[in-house]
């Protein structure tokens, strides 16, 4: 995934790799708006085909106020990943602050067997030119 700095998790066969993207035309510092696109890359190194059914993000902004989302898939979808294969998606966050972290965790089930499990979405940093430089 590009020269990006990524974050990765991985749950059992499960690999989860994320890019942030600061999105300087979409803020608004002045207004408190500040803006990220991340790409999420999910990868089955199973033998059974997967699904992701929900997620569950916990978004963290740079005063430490927890904002929660709960929701049915990614993106309007609940794709389904074959074995060996891979889902990659986009979407984004804005925060009220030039810097916070964002995790989670999905929700899938093996169809086949249906089996229920969960899978870590690491945790990544969203950090903007208009904060000092924080690593999370």
């Amino acid at each position: 995934m590009d020269n990006v700095p990524c974050f990765e998790a991985v749950t059992d066969d499960v690999r989860v790799v994320v890019q942030t993207f600061w999105l300087d035309d979409q803020s608004e510092p002045d207004e408190h708006r500040y803006v990220w696109a991340y790409r999420v890359r999910i990868e089955n190194h199973g033998s059974e085909q997967i699904q992701l059914l929900r997620r569950s993000w916990r978004i963290v902004d740079g005063q430490g106020r927890i904002d929660r989302v709960d929701g049915d898939g990614v993106v309007g979808e609940q794709p389904l990943i074959d074995a060996s294969g891979s889902f990659e998606y986009m979407s984004g966050a804005a925060l009220e602050t030039p810097t916070g972290f964002m995790g989670g965790m999905y929700h899938m089930i093996r169809p086949a067997s249906r089996q229920h499990f969960d899978v870590d979405i690491p945790v990544f940093s969203l950090d903007s030119p208009h904060h000092p430089a924080i690593l999370h």
